[in-house]
């Protein structure tokens, strides 16, 4: 069986740091660059699924949208033991929101026709948490979200697993195969990569797709793709905050003129 893993190249800002010229996001001489921390959860469960399962059972394929520099992601994932990496990136991608990103995993879906997609419950960067679940939505396969616990054998029919709820709740469910699950923080130990690993990383395909050689067209991708649109970006103003001392009767007092004066 295949498992496809979607991994995210995902920004951290440094102390300090400028915004664009254009006001939608930050200059990117300020961020520093890395996997997805979801991400490394998903990897890790694929390749558990994979040893699990004995040699030449499991497949796991991970892939990534985004230009060359992405590929260090992809890297570091072959070097923990995944088989074979995918890049999709061209121009025409840049500006593509999460739906837009969706749809192009969902033609990688198609090309690879994996039995399991695995991606991460959502990104440390944007955290909009709709990836996966609107790739399930195009694939129409059934999905499970926030997902803490996975019991899967190769080749079985369907799949068990526990996932999060509100208020520190639990619900165990199964879903027929094939699946798309979003892989909670914490369901496993994401393991460091070893110096084999590093170096056998290096010698695993890695292929380079254009959205074209997806049978995607340009106005499917990129913004004219997407959904959403990011009209600025910006920090907020701190507000202030202040300690009420005194008796109970002095602090309300306080308190009822703080309200005054807000409402003006």
């Amino acid at each position: 069986m295949k498992i496809l893993v979607p991994v995210k190249r995902t920004a951290s800002l440094d102390d300090e740091f400028e915004m664009r010229d254009d006001g939608r996001d930050v200059d990117a001489d300020f961020c520093e660059y890395d996997i997805n921390e979801f991400d490394e959860f998903s990897v890790e469960e694929a390749i558990k699924i994979k040893e699990a399962a004995g040699e030449g059972t499991v497949e796991v394929v991970v892939m990534t949208v985004g230009p060359e520099d992405a590929d260090e992601v992809l890297r570091k994932c072959l070097a923990k033991g995944a088989d074979r990496g995918i890049r999709v990136w061209d121009d025409a991608l840049e500006g593509s929101d999460q739906m837009a990103i969706a749809r192009i995993i969902a033609k990688v879906v198609e090309r690879e026709q994996p039995e399991l997609v695995l991606t991460g419950a959502q990104s440390s960067d944007h955290g909009f948490a709709q990836t996966g679940i609107a790739l399930a939505g195009i694939l129409g396969w059934p999905h499970g979200a926030v997902v803490s616990f996975l019991e899967y054998t190769p080749g079985a029919p369907s799949l068990a697993f526990r996932r999060e709820l509100e208020g520190g709740l639990e619900q165990k469910a199964s879903i027929p195969m094939p699946a798309v699950l979003t892989i909670q923080l914490g369901i496993n130990r994401p393991r460091y990569a070893s110096l084999r690993g590093i170096r056998q990383a290096n010698s695993k395909p890695v292929d380079e797709l254009s959205h074209t050689d997806l049978g995607l067209t340009d106005d499917q991708v990129g913004e004219a793709g997407s959904l959403s649109r990011i009209r600025r970006m910006y920090v907020p103003e701190r507000g202030r905050s202040e300690m009420i001392q005194g008796t109970p009767a002095q602090q309300a007092s306080r308190i009822l003129q703080i309200i005054k004066d807000v409402r003006g």
